[in-house]
Parts: structure tokens; C-alpha cells; sequence
């Protein structure tokens, strides 16, 4: 059912206060659930922007490493490509060669998507993990307490792309989605898992991103063309964390980076 959704933006003045901005993030919201249930479980994209973060948490000089509770953590992927983990174009090596490799997590607490095998047995070996990591029984949905999001200039999410199959499934946690203008597959999480979430945030930056952003917040509803409209979170509460190009057309913010307007979710 639509319900109202809070959108709310923090807009920072380039590449560099962003990623600052999204590690910082990354900490509290983790900091928060690990205070509340004792652990957290938080699902990341891939990207070039939270690559810059993932960096920063990972930087023995910053001081989100030391904060972090790495020993409460499962990592989980929003999505993938079907590429082996060592692949240039996997998320899950981007996550590894920023990250992974200098913290203190082990392999039971890292929870990859298996990019090297046949798509659709990737996405039910992912769900089934989902099921036995959440405990979930029947047809429910995992809450996941952080999911970091990012999106393209085409309106995706996820590898939820226009006009693609996945967009309407509804029912399974993970599905291999075909992408027909890369002439692809990728793996990714269902619009309902991500919606489920406790927090959800979208991680953008880049004057190219400018025009679909304002499109996907402000504009007339169309999630077929604009997939990242799907988003909007069971909570009532949609995050941006933005540079100062992609939210160019938004509404102007105040003194200190802030915005927030509502729409139908």
C-alpha cells in the first residue's frame, strides 16, 4: 500500500566531504543497531562512490575503524555481477581490495553473492542464505538494519533495471535479472528485501546524476522507467547522501546541507 515517505538530504560539497559523510554514516547506523538487538547486518552496492567510503572505514589513520564493531557485523550485497569474485568487475572484489583486506572481519561474517555460477542458482543459493541468516520462516521478509544504495543515470537501483523482469517480482528475496541493453545478468535484491529495511540510503554523486535524480524524487511516478522510485522504505524514511552536483536540482537546502521533502511512497 503507498504510504507517506520523508525524504530526507545531506548535501556535501564534493567527492571527498561525501565519502566522509557516508562513513560516518556507515558507523552510526551499525553503532545504532548493535545497540538496539546486538548485532548488525547491513547490505552494500557496488560503485565508485562507496568505494571512497569503504576506504575511509578501512583507514587505520580515520576514526571509523576504531569505532566500528566489526566483531557485531554481517556484510551482505544489495547485488552483483555474474563475474568470478576476482573479476575487475566484481562488487564484491571492489568491496574486498577497499575493505575487506584491513579490517577485522572473518569469512563467516561476509556473505557474498556467487557472481561465478549459473544465474539463477546464484540467486536461490543467496536466498537461501537470507533465510538461514535471517531465521526467517515462510514468507518472511529479512530486515536488514542498513542498505546503501546507489543509482545510475538510467534510474536504476540494484540491478533493478528499466523495464526488466525483476522489477515486479515480489515474492523471492534474490532473483537473477537478464539486462538486456548490457547484454548481462546480474543478482540482486527484490524491491520488497529493500524496502524492509531499517535504514535506507542512497549514496550519489555526480553532475550526471543531477536531471534522474530530481526526476526519480520529484517527479510523475513511473518505477517501470525510473526503477529507484520503488524505493521507499516500510519505515516512512527515505536517506540522500548527495554532493553538491547530483543534487543540484533539488530543492535548495539550509545553511547546514539539509533538505527533506515527502511524496507518495
Amino acid at each position: 500500500m503507498p504510504h507517506k515517505l520523508k525524504i530526507e538530504y545531506f548535501v556535501e560539497p564534493d567527492a571527498a566531504s561525501l565519502a566522509e559523510r557516508a562513513a560516518r554514516h556507515f558507523v552510526e547506523e551499525t553503532e545504532r543497531a548493535v545497540a538496539a538487538r546486538g548485532r548488525a547486518r547491513i547490505a552494500v552496492s557496488g560503485g565508485s562512490t562507496p568505494k571512497a567510503a569503504f576506504k575511509l572505514l578501512a583507514d587505520p589513520a580515520q576514526p571509523w575503524r576504531a569505532r566500528m564493531p566489526w566483531d557485531k557485523l554481517e556484510l551482505y550485497w544489495v547485488d552483483e555481477r555474474c563475474v568470478p569474485p576476482d573479476h575487475p568487475d566484481s562488487n564484491y572484489r571492489m568491496t574486498r581490495e577497499a575493505m575487506l583486506d584491513y579490517v577485522p572481519l572473518t569469512s563467516a561474517q561476509v556473505h557474498r553473492m556467487e557472481g561465478e555460477l549459473e544465474p539463477e542458482a546464484a540467486a536461490a543459493r543467496y536466498e537461501s542464505a537470507l533465510r538461514n541468516g535471517f531465521r526467517l520462516e515462510g514468507a518472511e521478509t529479512p530486515r536488514f538494519d542498513l542498505i546503501a544504495l546507489g543509482m545510475g543515470p538510467d534510474g536504476h537501483t540494484a540491478s533493478l533495471f528499466p523495464h526488466t523482469a525483476a522489477l515486479n517480482e515480489v515474492s523471492r528475496l534474490a532473483v537473477a535479472n537478464h539486462v538486456q541493453n548490457k547484454d548481462a545478468w546480474r543478482i540482486t535484491l527484490t524491491r520488497p528485501v529493500i524496502n524492509q529495511g531499517a535504514s535506507v540510503f542512497f549514496l550519489i554523486a555526480g553532475a550526471d546524476k543531477a536531471q534522474v535524480l530530481k526526476e526519480v524524487m520529484t517527479g510523475p511516478r513511473d518505477p517501470g522507467r525510473l526503477p529507484s522510485q520503488f524505493i521507499a522504505p516500510a519505515g516512512g524514511i527515505l536517506t540522500l547522501l548527495l554532493d553538491k552536483a547530483a543534487a543540484a536540482l533539488l530543492p535548495v537546502t539550509d545553511k547546514q546541507g539539509y533538505g527533506f521533502f515527502e511524496r507518495e511512497g
